[in-house]
């Protein structure tokens, strides 16, 4: 693991070694979206010295929200809860980026007080939401035809995005990540199977960007350069998402990333589509696919093993690699990982809202403070 566990420079920041703490949603918030002592005693257990973390999900505004207690970044509120947790993180040597997200079509007006989800053009997702019932339970319900958004709605997203990114500064985040990929609002306007407009932000990929390009400008505006960062799933499936030609449209957004000084452009794998692992296919792009176009620092995620993470930032398709269900399940991975000790399995049951159980509760190897 000598180049897993090597420092290396991303934006301002020095780290210690490249395991990433992956963006996973938890569904763990207290009323109004809100980060609590839950979430800060999670992100303060998988916080290694000068190791980088990026946060859940998190949405700009309450029509981004895709799943019941995800958070929020739009409300005061909100951004005191993750002032909490920021805090709790630097006192343990670490840092922590912000996941920006809207979720567009794969909203529910069960998570958005009724109001109707909005997408590039009214086309459904044949995927399901996370919303609370009558009873209070957690329940799965079926997505919704969404309602086509008109350019001036478009232009306030790009705000509410704004909007958020300085209140992630405010809270003391060092940086933001914004949530790209897994058939969220940024992929439905980039992908052609999804956006069906003729205007200026349908048709060419060119125009399909311009939402992405338009939103980058304005969070690098507030947190200038090597603070801001992008998450993508070139060969993503989940949220019904298709492309006709995926190698041309992410080669095009990785060759206009050249022009910004990103913190890195974050890769989700190609056997990796949502929370399902498949078989690769000629037609997918991967990190290596990615990295030969975009010329800055490469995060690669999806289903990796130490040894695979050593191998492909070996290979030079990545500089760091973000772990997510293990990191659920071992707080303490990075050490792990370093000596080569057990890894603690995960419980796939609890990933998605509860308490503590599976959130919490997994004690760290008894050899990690050895």
């Amino acid at each position: 693991m000598n180049r897993l566990f090597s420092g290396i420079k991303v934006g301002p920041f020095e780290l210690a070694h490249r395991v990433v703490l992956a963006p996973l949603t938890r569904m763990r918030t207290e009323e109004g979206n809100v980060p609590g002592d839950l979430m800060v005693d999670y992100y303060t257990q998988r916080a290694s010295s000068g190791g980088l973390l990026i946060s859940d999900a998190t949405a700009v505004s309450p029509l981004g929200i895709a799943y019941v207690d995800a958070p929020g970044i739009y409300t005061e509120e909100q951004m005191r809860g993750w002032k909490r947790v920021i805090d709790a993180v630097h006192s343990k040597g670490a840092r922590i980026f912000l996941q920006m997200w809207h979720a567009g079509r794969q909203a529910h007006p069960g998570n958005t007080g009724g109001h109707w989800p909005v997408a590039p053009s009214a086309l459904r997702s044949f995927e399901h939401a996370a919303i609370r019932d009558e009873k209070g339970d957690i329940v799965e319900a079926q997505l919704v035809v969404p309602r086509a958004l008109d350019t001036e709605e478009i232009r306030a997203i790009v705000e509410q995005f704004r909007h958020g990114a300085e209140l992630a500064k405010q809270a003391g985040f060092d940086g933001v990540e914004l949530h790209g990929a897994n058939g969220y609002l940024f992929e439905q306007f980039l992908l052609d199977g999804t956006n069906k407009r003729n205007d200026e932000y349908g048709g060419t990929v060119t125009n399909r960007a311009r939402f992405l390009f338009d939103t980058l400008d304005a969070v690098v505006s507030v947190w200038g350069p090597g603070r801001v960062a992008l998450r993508l799933s070139p060969s993503g499936t989940y949220g019904t998402m298709s492309d006709s030609d995926p190698h041309a449209t992410f080669g095009y957004v990785a060759q206009r990333l050249n022009d910004y000084a990103l913190a890195y452009l974050h890769v989700i794998e190609p056997r990796i589509r949502g929370i399902v692992e498949q078989a690769t296919r000629e037609t997918d792009v991967t990190s290596k696919d990615m990295s030969r176009i975009y010329r800055g620092t490469v995060i690669a995620a999806g289903g990796f093993t130490g040894e695979s993470a050593e191998q492909i930032i070996a290979d030079g398709h990545a500089d760091l690699v973000a772990f997510g269900r293990m990191f659920i399940s071992n707080p303490d991975l990075p050490h792990r990982l370093r000596k080569g000790l057990p890894l603690t399995p995960y419980d796939r049951s609890t990933f998605y809202g509860g308490d503590r159980r599976g959130y919490t509760d997994y004690a760290p190897n008894p050899l990690t403070t050895a």
